[in-house]
């Protein structure tokens, strides 16, 4: 019985050994997590609409992290970063401020707002303070595939006969083809508008760059991300990594926020 006694008392003490270990690693985990940023705002670039964003939003908000998703107007720089602007408003903390293509551009001019503690660039543009996003096309050839289609209004769509080589070639026929003919159109005046402000040259950066991108010359990409000294993931992807990339997109955006916090 003695005998007995003992193994039981072995055994629980064990069980309670487990238990204990299980508690303390989740609260370091909890603890861990708190240090960081838990805020997220992703912006869209032109052609598009929030919505793509949806898979990254699915895997972040998994990861507790509360994601506020920007509509941009497209219609100027101005009306994009006020948007942004108002999306940062809204965060209880700092945040982690996240743009596609154009929405470089935007996070660029609003990411000097004081609660963006970093900035990830997902194929996106990062023109310097004073310089103007066509500029940075200077030197670079797009290609071929991507295609505008400018109307008599200054507005701009990517031609449709090209839109699933040029701008989602890995996304699948039936999705590209919805997202083709949903396209947010740009005003193409908002490519000659000069930036303000560069908040990279302040705020920690990070870049997410598609190999398959067909919109930008891939040097162009290399260049920019260099010249912003983010660190530089790059995925094989088109230029819908957005869409088609979400997991490694989350990955990026969640150490930042880890490495920010």
């Amino acid at each position: 019985m003695m005998s007995t006694a003992r193994t039981l008392l072995a055994a629980a003490a064990m069980v309670a050994g487990i238990a204990g270990s299980n508690v303390h690693a989740q609260a370091l985990k909890q603890n861990a997590q708190a240090k960081g940023v838990k805020n997220v705002v992703l912006v869209h670039g032109a052609f598009a609409d929030g919505s793509g964003w949806r898979g990254v939003y699915n895997e972040l908000t998994k990861r507790g992290y509360k994601v506020t998703v920007v509509q941009n107007p497209l219609t100027s720089l101005a009306d994009d970063v006020a948007a942004t602007k108002r999306a940062l408003d809204q965060q209880d903390g700092p945040a982690i401020l996240v743009g596609h293509s154009w929405g470089g551009t935007v996070i660029t001019e609003a990411g000097v707002d004081p609660k963006v503690a970093g900035l990830v660039y997902v194929s996106a543009l990062s023109p310097d303070a004073g310089e103007t996003t066509a500029q940075q096309y200077d030197g670079y050839k797009t290609p071929p595939e991507f295609v505008l289609d400018t109307r008599s209004d200054g507005f701009g769509f990517v031609k449709a006969e090209n839109f699933k080589a040029g701008f989602a070639a890995d996304v699948n026929d039936a999705d590209a083809a919805f997202m083709r003919d949903s396209q947010v159109a740009i005003n193409m005046s908002a490519f000659g508008t000069k930036l303000q402000h560069a908040a990279w040259r302040t705020k920690p950066s990070w870049a997410v760059i598609g190999t398959a991108d067909k919109a930008f010359d891939a040097r162009m990409l290399q260049a920019m991300a260099k010249r912003i000294n983010a660190k530089v993931t790059e995925v094989p992807a088109s230029h819908s990594l957005f869409i088609t990339q979400p997991k490694a997109i989350a990955d990026v955006i969640d150490g930042a926020a880890k490495q920010v916090g």
